[in-house]
């Protein structure tokens, strides 16, 4: 894909400059969020942007550089920040670490979702000029190493399809039945941004996973407390962590 930027050039949504960026990156939907995981998870942080208030961070996790940054909210967000590190900034994974929505009994209100595949009511994919449907996956090998770390780690996780919508479903006219219809079809968990994100890898060559914790439950109406909600990312940032090593 050729890149509209000159390799010493900043983009409009992003000032870091040319290497600044870790071969894998962390993304969180919140830049505040990124900004507290660079703060307490990372040593030797470096800011490495701010426009639009959507921070970015480098540091180092034994020894190893990673980076995190927000992404915002929706597909249209996330697609820019991630083509942009992906096609200039020679990003080669991302993982987005955000939470959800659980659509499935069996997906209880902190438990992780791996996004093996994302559905979407989104036109994200039409930019391409298919004559069909794209079906937006996750890396595997991506998909391999996150499940082993939560299995190590002895949470409880699913994984398996995730609906990635353009409506925030508590704001959608259709109420429950839109979501159900997704939920009758196997989607455990619902959010905005994977979609595009996998289309993205999947357009340019590059490899991204989705890890969820589940703050709510569609089904049970049930939410995460204060403190349940400071637990589950904690591990999930742990889980992140872990991705360290595909910069070598």
């Amino acid at each position: 894909m050729h890149d509209i930027y000159k390799p010493d050039e900043a983009t409009p949504h992003n000032s870091a400059k040319m290497g600044d960026f870790a071969k894998t990156v962390l993304m969180p939907g919140d830049p505040l969020r990124a900004k507290y995981f660079a703060e307490n998870y990372l040593e030797n942080v470096r800011e490495l942007s701010g426009v639009r208030n959507m921070l970015a961070y480098t540091g180092t996790c034994r020894g190893k550089p990673l980076s995190v940054m927000g992404s915002g909210m929706g597909g249209p967000s996330i697609g820019i920040y991630s083509f942009e590190l992906f096609n200039h900034y020679g990003v080669e994974n991302i993982i987005r670490i955000g939470t959800c929505g659980g659509l499935l009994p069996c997906v209880e209100v902190g438990d992780l979702v791996f996004a093996l595949a994302a559905s979407s009511n989104s036109n994200y994919a039409h930019q391409y000029k298919l004559e069909g449907t794209f079906s937006a996956c996750a890396d595997y090998s991506l998909l391999e190493h996150g499940v082993a770390a939560a299995r190590s780690l002895g949470c409880r996780y699913w994984v398996g399809n995730v609906f990635s919508s353009d409506l925030f479903s508590l704001y959608s006219a259709e109420g429950d039945e839109g979501w159900q219809k997704w939920a009758r079809l196997g989607c455990g968990g619902t959010d905005m941004e994977s979609y595009a994100l996998y289309c993205n890898a999947a357009y340019l060559g590059k490899r991204a996973l989705t890890i969820l914790t589940c703050s709510d439950s569609n089904v049970t109406g049930k939410g995460m407390s204060a403190e349940e909600r400071q637990t589950s990312l904690k591990i999930m940032f742990e889980i992140g962590l872990s991705f360290v090593n595909y910069n070598s």
